[in-house]
């Protein structure tokens, strides 16, 4: 399918808001958009512009997770072929109702728009807030959100078959709460230069499974190696800790980056977080912070007031995994997608 289908084409089953739109009428909404329309909306007319334009590449701002934040360049038809790969592993079909509810000037967002556009999903667009399911009688086969969408659409979801959670870490809570729902619940992996996701686990499992024609390995640091040679011209090299299970899943462990050298021991604070997610309630993260004697010493930065916490919390957690000290921050600064700025939060203190 892929050697047939390309950036030009849009499927004869694709709708938006209810109407069937040739490639004209896109047009037509997309000057309509920049002119007169909200900011979000804007977005969506530039997007539209830039799709159907000479170029096959598109420009976009990583988001900095393998690295630092740098414009590159994404080909159109590595887009295409990755929204074939999603509807592949998710058995989306053309005619299936979709919600679009992302910021579009980010990839995610640009990619719903790309999925409809090639599988032919009849969807509904609408503003990126953080409550975007206004109407919950409307009935959905595939939608995607952050986790603070999902947390404040729960009533609603139960109008919806599939949902892929992405863009953040989502909290204990939040997957308990999810898995009482009949909706199929995905949690994804992926970034800018994967085209968003390359894999997806239900919620409830531990590894994730990779999409169609994407090869996985681990480096000497034991970080994912991912060849995917219909989305990317050259292999990606991450900087997330996993453990290879089988040739096609892997467990997510940590970032590399956030990993603290405490005396000569490693510490991984995903971990270490995973153990405390059902002892604290408020939102948490744990990190290092020079010391003399260690070099790095554990510590724990919780968001709000103030409180004395008992000390059997931490009876989960090994020797070296207990914090040495206890922070409070009144309000996490987090990016759009709800993703917690550990740095910023840090350099506060």
């Amino acid at each position: 399918m892929t050697d047939t289908v390309t950036y030009q084409n849009i499927h004869n089953r694709f709708k938006i808001n209810g109407f069937h739109l040739n490639r004209n009428d896109l047009y037509e909404v997309a000057y309509s958009f920049i002119k007169e329309g909200e900011e979000f909306e804007k977005a969506v007319g530039d997007f539209i512009l830039d799709w159907f334009d000479n170029k096959s590449y598109l420009e976009l701002n990583t988001s900095g997770t393998t690295g630092t934040p740098k414009l590159i360049r994404i080909d159109k038809q590595a887009m295409v072929n990755s929204a074939i790969a999603t509807g592949d592993f998710f058995d989306l079909n053309p005619g299936d109702k979709a919600l679009h509810c992302l910021p579009t000037k980010y990839i995610a967002g640009k990619m719903m728009f790309v999925r409809s556009f090639i599988l032919g999903l009849d969807i509904d667009f609408v503003a990126p807030s953080s409550n975007p399911i206004v109407e919950d009688t409307t009935k959905y086969d595939f939608v995607a959100m952050v986790p603070l969408q999902a947390q404040n659409s729960l009533t609603a979801l139960k109008n919806v078959k599939k949902l892929i959670i992405g863009g953040a870490k989502m909290s204990t809570v939040l997957e308990n709460e999810l898995s009482k729902l009949k909706t199929k619940v995905y949690e994804t992996y992926g970034m800018t230069e994967t085209i968003t996701h390359i894999a997806a686990k239900e919620i409830g499992e531990t590894a994730f499974s990779v999409l169609p024609n994407i090869k996985i390995d681990k480096d000497q640091r034991n970080c994912l190696v991912i060849d995917a040679p219909a989305i990317s011209d050259e292999v990606i090299v991450t900087n997330d800790l996993v453990e290879l299970v089988g040739e096609n899943q892997f467990v997510f462990l940590g970032r590399m980056d956030n990993v603290i050298n405490s005396g000569g021991i490693k510490l991984i604070p995903e971990k270490i977080e995973a153990k405390l997610s059902h002892k604290i309630h408020s939102r948490f993260f744990v990190t290092g912070v020079e010391d003399s004697d260690l070099g790095e010493k554990l510590v724990l930065i919780i968001e709000g007031k103030n409180q004395s916490l008992d000390e059997n919390i931490f009876e989960d957690l090994d020797k070296y995994e207990k914090p040495k000290e206890i922070f409070y921050v009144e309000k996490f600064t987090e990016t759009e997608n709800g993703k917690i700025k550990r740095k910023e939060i840090l350099e506060s203190i």
